[in-house]
């Protein structure tokens, strides 16, 4: 990572990793210290990111809340950790999601309409193959060829997300 996207990393994610810091801790000054820390660590390891694994706002919060679980088990080692560290999501993940679903809009576009049309019909509205081959006026297996194209073309698009 460039000093330039170092900069930019501590720009972007220094309010949101405060406030994720601060919901979890309840000393003020703590936050912000570890806060700092997160951001040294960071700034440390930053050779260690690897983009094909994830944006860096992903690797951000990872370290953020590992240090937050180090912080607490430091503090109250025998305190049972908060549900909410325990879990595998992170704060980021609505963000990854949207990523995903404008991935997704993007790739659907590339799509002929008839194929769109049945990928749309078969996951949005949970429509099965057999009544979108009615609705479409088509045969269960063409529709079933179609849709199987549409997914192929679908997973070759959205390949490198």
């Amino acid at each position: 990572m460039t000093p330039a996207e170092q900069e930019r990393l501590y720009t972007e994610y220094h309010d949101r990793v405060l406030g994720y810091i601060r919901a979890r801790i309840e000393s003020r000054e703590d936050a912000e210290d570890l806060c700092a820390e997160v951001f040294e660590r960071a700034l440390r390891s930053s050779d260690s990111y690897d983009a094909a694994k994830g944006s860096p706002g992903t690797w951000l919060y990872a370290i953020t809340r590992n240090a937050v679980i180090n912080h607490l088990q430091r503090s109250c080692p025998t305190a049972e950790l908060p549900e909410d560290l325990t879990d595998d999501t992170l704060p980021e993940d609505g963000v990854l999601q949207s990523e995903l679903l404008n991935a997704l809009a993007a790739a659907l576009e590339k799509l002929p309409n008839e194929l769109t049309d049945i990928i749309v019909a078969r996951y949005y509205d949970r429509l099965p193959l057999t009544e979108i081959a009615l609705t479409l006026g088509m045969s269960y297996g063409a529709v079933k060829l179609r849709h199987q194209k549409a997914l192929a073309l679908l997973g070759r698009e959205m390949a490198d997300f």
